[in-house]
Formats: C-alpha cells, sequence, structure tokens
C-alpha cells in the first residue's frame, strides 16, 4: 500500500523540489518507513535534475510595461522568465488574454529568459496582455503563464464636429435642441459645450450627457454659438484636445398680439390721415403686420422690428369700419382687439370738478381736479393756473392724462398751490378748437372754510331742534292743565256723593232711635 500511495502521487512540472519533498514527507509518515523515503527522494532528486544539476520545469513568467501607451507610438514590453532549464530553447510569446491566436509578439532565447517586445501601439492593443513561456525541443514541460497586464491605448482626439441632431439651426421657443460632438479619432474622451465662449453646465432643462448636448423648452436666452471642445488625458503634462467649429443657433420668440392705435394725422384743413400703428411686445423679426378693416386686408409689410404703421385715408364724424392688426413670424398668427374707425372732434362744455385728502387735524392736504369734455376722441388737455401751464411733473403739481376720458391734476395745498384752475381740451391734431372749463379760484383758506350752504345746513338744524324742543314743552304744559282741570272736577263730585250718603244714612237711623 505504501508504494502504490508513493507511485500514485504526479509531479507538477512547475512544483518547487521543496513542496514536494514536503509531500512526500507527509505521505512517508503516514504509510512508509525512513528508509523507503530517503530512496524516493533520491529517485526524485534524479528525475528533477538534469546533467548540470538545473531545474526541469518552467517558472512563472513576469511581465512589465507601461500602463498608458499612445496610438503609433512604440513600446516596450519585457517578459521575465527567472525560473527555467539550461539548454532548453525557451519560446516567450505576447498575447492578449483569451485570444492565443493573433500573436503580438514573440521571442525564443537559450542563455536567458529574460524577453522584449517591441510593439507599435493600435488601439487594438488595449486590454489584458500576458506572456506564455514554452520549452521549444521538449515536450514534458508545460507550457507557463505570466499574471496579465493591462494596458490603456490613447488614440489622440481629431476632427471634432458638432452635428445638430434636432435637424434644424433656426426654430421657435418651445422645441428642444440636441447637439452631438462627432469624431474622426479619439477614445476615453470626455466632453464639454461652450456658448458664446462660455461653459455650458447642465440644469434643470439642460443636460450633458456624454457627446450630447439637449436643451429642452429652449427660448431665446438659448440662442448663440455653440461648440464642443472634446479632450483625453494621457498624463499629467500630456493632453489631447479638439475643438470643433462654432454652430449658431438661432431661437425665435413667437410674436405677441399686436397693440392697436390711432394717430390723426391733418395734411391740410379738410384732408385727414389716420396713422394707424400696429406694435407687439415681443417676438424676433422679421415679422409681418397685416391691416384689416372688418373681413377685408387694407394694407400689409414685412418689417425688421415689431412695429409697423399704416396711413389710412379718414373723414372726421363718420364711422369707417373696424381695424384690426394681425402679427406673424413664421409660427403662428396673432391678433390684436378691434379698434372702430372713427375720428370724433371736441365738443364742449368741458367741466372740471375736484375732491380733496383731509389731515390729522382736518385740514385740506390735498386736491385733485378732474377736467373732462362733452365728446372728443382724440382730445388733448392743458392746465392753467392762472395764465401759467401746468405740465408734467412741478414741485406741487402732477398732471396725468387718461385720454380719451379725462385729464387729472394732483395738488399739494400751500401757498404756493393758490390762484385761479382752469382746464382747456381741443383736438389732440388740430390746436384751433381749444375750448376752456370754467375757472375755480383755491387756496389754502378758501378750502378749509365751511361753505355757505353747510353752515346754513347747521344752523337749519340747529333751529329745527329749538322749535321742537320748544314745542314738546308747551305740549307737556298743556297737558299738565287739562289733568289738573279733570281732577278737581272729579273730587268735588266727590264731595258731594259722600255728602250725601252721610245724609242718606241720617235719615234712615232717625225713626229706629226714637
Amino acid at each position: 500500500m505504501c508504494v502504490h500511495e508513493c507511485v500514485s502521487v504526479k509531479v507538477n512540472g512547475t512544483a518547487h523540489i521543496d513542496e514536494l519533498y514536503v509531500k512526500f514527507s507527509a505521505l512517508s509518515s503516514k504509510y512508509c518507513s525512513r528508509m523507503f523515503l530517503f530512496l524516493l527522494v533520491c529517485m526524485l532528486g534524479s528525475c528533477f535534475c538534469g546533467k548540470e544539476g538545473g531545474p526541469s520545469f518552467l517558472g512563472r513568467p513576469e511581465l512589465f510595461g507601461p500602463s498608458k501607451a499612445v496610438v503609433n507610438e512604440v513600446v516596450d514590453i519585457t517578459c521575465l522568465l527567472s525560473v527555467y532549464p539550461t539548454n532548453e530553447a525557451i519560446l516567450m510569446e505576447l498575447f492578449k488574454e483569451g485570444n492565443r491566436n493573433k500573436l503580438l509578439g514573440f521571442y525564443s532565447s537559450l542563455d536567458g529568459g529574460n524577453a522584449s517586445f517591441p510593439i507599435v501601439i493600435t488601439t487594438s492593443h488595449e486590454g489584458n496582455l500576458e506572456c506564455v513561456a514554452t520549452a521549444q525541443n521538449n515536450s514534458h514541460l508545460q507550457p507557463a503563464v505570466s499574471y496579465t497586464h493591462y494596458l490603456q491605448v490613447i488614440e489622440p482626439v481629431a476632427g471634432a464636429e458638432v452635428i445638430i441632431e434636432s435637424s434644424q439651426k433656426e426654430f421657435f421657443e418651445g422645441g428642444t435642441l440636441k447637439l452631438r460632438c462627432t469624431l474622426k479619432a479619439g477614445n476615453h474622451v470626455s466632453y464639454k459645450w461652450l456658448v458664446n465662449g462660455q461653459l455650458v453646465s447642465s440644469s434643470l432643462l439642460r443636460y450633458v450627457v456624454h457627446d450630447q448636448l439637449l436643451i429642452y423648452r429652449a427660448s431665446s436666452a438659448d440662442s448663440g454659438s455653440y461648440m464642443c471642445v472634446a479632450a483625453n488625458h494621457y498624463s499629467a503634462t500630456r493632453d489631447f484636445a479638439s475643438n470643433s467649429s462654432e454652430v449658431v443657433i438661432t431661437v425665435k420668440d413667437v410674436v405677441s398680439n399686436p397693440d392697436i392705435s390711432i394717430r390723426v394725422l391733418k395734411e391740410d384743413p379738410h384732408n385727414y390721415l389716420a396713422v394707424v400703428t400696429c406694435q407687439s411686445t415681443r417676438g424676433t423679426p422679421p415679422v409681418t403686420f397685416s391691416l384689416y378693416n372688418r373681413t377685408e386686408l387694407a394694407f400689409e409689410m414685412t418689417v425688421d422690428e415689431r412695429k409697423a404703421t399704416f396711413k389710412v385715408p379718414l373723414v372726421l364724424e363718420r364711422h369707417l369700419g373696424w381695424l384690426q392688426c394681425q402679427a406673424n413670424n413664421g409660427d403662428q398668427v396673432a391678433y390684436s382687439t378691434w379698434l372702430p374707425l372713427e375720428v370724433v372732434s371736441v365738443a364742449g362744455p368741458v367741466t372740471m370738478k375736484y375732491d380733496y385728502d383731509i389731515g390729522d387735524n382736518y385740514a385740506v392736504t390735498g386736491l385733485r381736479f378732474y377736467c373732462k369734455a362733452r365728446k372728443g376722441s382724440h382730445p388733448q388737455y392743458k392746465w392753467f393756473l392762472n395764465q401759467t401751464v401746468l405740465e408734467g411733473r412741478g414741485s406741487f403739481y402732477y398732471t396725468v392724462h387718461q385720454p380719451p376720458e379725462q385729464s387729472i391734476l394732483l395738488l399739494s395745498v400751500g401757498s404756493s398751490s393758490a390762484g385761479m384752475y382752469r382746464c382747456e381740451v381741443s383736438d389732440i391734431f388740430d390746436n384751433s378748437t381749444a375750448i376752456s372749463s370754467n375757472k375755480q379760484y383755491l387756496d389754502k383758506d378758501v378750502l378749509n372754510r365751511l361753505p355757505l350752504i353747510v353752515v346754513a345746513v347747521v344752523f337749519g338744524c340747529f333751529a329745527f331742534l329749538l322749535v321742537l324742543v320748544a314745542a314738546c314743552c308747551w305740549t307737556g304744559v298743556l297737558f299738565r292743565r287739562r289733568r289738573i282741570g279733570e281732577k278737581s272736577i272729579v273730587g268735588q263730585k266727590m264731595e258731594t256723593f259722600q255728602a250725601c250718603e252721610d245724609e242718606l244714612v241720617c235719615d234712615i237711623s232717625t225713626p229706629f232711635s226714637s
């Protein structure tokens, strides 16, 4: 049994003699005698040692080389075999792990185990490399394989170009902008995007995803010149980068609903024109404005701004239809409100009213005048203090025009605001039609003086109260006298009745007494 166990042990060509000795020592201690173990070790030593006494197996090769390399550069990969039999031709080969069909380099030697593989780097060299050592003329020696060595291959970036995947350089707000950065060469690439020279960072509606830039619900603020910068890193002192050419992206604002207004222009004493203005507050030019009179297109023009004017023949005091502006800059049509084409001249009377504010001491502190004409579609207002025109804002006044309805004059009450006030209304297109209101004198004392009607009402109410109190008193006196008179009559009757009663009692009691 001892011999069977010892014979059944298989020797690994890559194991060390010391390990075999330990194994056989364990077996011998369990099954064999010390003498048989000595003989067996001698037999094994004669099998594993050559005539010159060198090892008869291959050790594990060691692979050395850079961890990074650049495409088209030459690098040396070294394979070191420290344990090998002498006088044996050793072939060392370089492969990618898992692909023994494609040889990357080989080296054959009799006098050493150092192999150098010069390689012109391509992208296919990236991955885990391994070195395989094989005895060329001895099939009894098993090939030995090194541990893997990872090589990262850097292909410098080149040919960066921006591709518009959303297909259009110009589009309207609310759409999605999709840009991609393509390369002619390069790997292990990082990307960044610039717009008008500024770095684009990710936000709620902006996403930078690898080589893509996505902007959702784009607005005109996203318009600009876009470019991508592609880079890959080799070392702290050596990087590669490629800048694309700029691509101009225009995000257009949709035109807003235009405002419509009419200004009257007097060409001569008998001819007038209505200057109709169509204006939008937003929208990317060019904008096409159309002017309709009811359903009929009257005028149309395309301008590089958000405003257009049209001149329409006009007859005063006549209703000539309803006007509407339409604006379009390529996305959708925007509409104004309807405005009557009718110009009415100013006519009187012109009325002027006022109200005021009262302070803590019940004194008037502020005053508001209101001026209004009986009719007029395009009035022009002027305020006068004595003979001075009050325009805009002054030290004690401020004018607010609200055509065509009215104009307001705001005053602070003081010595400078005292005087005679009036307002004047005329057609804005014809100053010769001015109509003035009545004059109103005001100063601080007048404003704080009680009006006669108020005094009359107060004294009237007081006199009425006096009369009412006197009447109540007189009625009370009469009522009291009447009650006193009624009381005296009743008393007399009661006395008479009492006397009769007494007399009757006396008459009845006399017969019995006799």
